[in-house]
């Protein structure tokens, strides 16, 4: 009698288990469908926004074809049919640090993709490096991606890194002195380039050879064009990241890195731009904004400061 109690006990105890699993399961799964849900909807909600956007102001092409510039900021990688297009100052050093740890024969640890070596990797390819006819087919058959930044921090995130740091490169020496000379009555002046000469600069520059660390967003991926399966934002990157990553059916573990190149610098935020904003005169800032107009609205972010 008391072995049948036992077996009773025992077997309650593994129903109410299975039960109690089965249950945390199900939440676990509504969760994730209630966040599936959210996701796709807000997707939609961006897409269809771009897409007004570009029909309200004439910004499709008919006949397209992709430009070459464009295809040289898309990078494609094979094995999870994902194109990345790189939008500099939004997160890209971070996104090839995924692309290259998507290969996983390579053996890596995102600890050991450096900051300047992401963006010299021979592993990383360009969609520019194919044929127009494989690009047309990649894109039907690849899941398609772009982040997007409020233009005035991707702008202040671009002064900041490219001119603020006193190591030599291209930008602190050769694009300094470059912008000097434009604006300034002696260019020849050591004093270190102001963010006022550098919006200046942007306002009157020939937008033909704009740099990729200021070019409007629109300009950069054509979203007029290409309809990208996915538009995420800098500002939600995490779970807009945790979305793609899920879609293109990465690795499980694979998370998207929060590396900065300067780890001692505070990122560039909201409060950071409106003061760099402020110091600008009315008109200047009037001008810089026209820039950066349809950044702006496609991607539904306020100009006001």
């Amino acid at each position: 009698m008391r072995k049948d109690k036992t077996k009773v006990f025992f077997l309650i105890t593994i129903v109410c288990a299975i039960s109690g699993f089965l249950f945390h399961f199900k939440s676990i799964q509504d969760a994730y469908f209630t966040l599936s849900a959210q996701n796709s909807k807000t997707q939609n909600h961006r897409r269809d926004t771009v897409r007004y956007i570009c029909h309200k102001n004439n910004l499709t092409s008919s006949p397209w074809k992709i430009k070459h510039s464009v295809a040289r900021q898309l990078y494609v990688e094979h094995t999870h049919k994902f194109i990345y297009c790189e939008v500099p100052k939004v997160g890209c050093s971070n996104w090839k640090r995924i692309i290259l740890l998507l290969n996983s024969s390579l053996g890596l640890t995102v600890d050991e993709l450096k900051h300047n070596n992401v963006h010299i990797s021979p592993l990383l390819r360009r969609l520019s490096f194919y044929s127009p006819k494989m690009q047309a087919e990649l894109f039907n058959n690849y899941t398609t991606v772009m982040f997007t930044r409020d233009p005035l921090e991707r702008l202040v995130s671009a002064y900041r890194d490219k001119f603020l740091h006193d190591e030599e490169h291209y930008y602190s020496k050769t694009m300094a002195n470059m912008i000097k000379r434009s604006v300034r009555k002696n260019g020849n002046s050591t004093e270190r380039l102001s963010f006022k000469e550098f919006a200046s600069f942007i306002v009157s520059e020939n937008a033909y050879y704009r740099d990729i660390h200021w070019r409007p967003m629109l300009e950069l991926c054509d979203p007029c064009n290409i309809h990208y399966d996915i538009i995420g934002k800098f500002e939600t990157i995490k779970q807009d990241a945790a979305y793609v990553l899920r879609s293109i059916r990465a690795p499980k573990d694979l998370e998207y890195p929060d590396i900065k190149h300067y780890a001692n610098e505070t990122r560039t935020n909201d409060l950071i731009s409106k003061d760099y904003f402020r110091s600008l005169p009315k008109e200047l800032f009037k001008k810089l904004m026209n820039v950066y107009r349809y950044d702006f609205s496609m991607f539904e972010y306020n100009p006001s400061i």
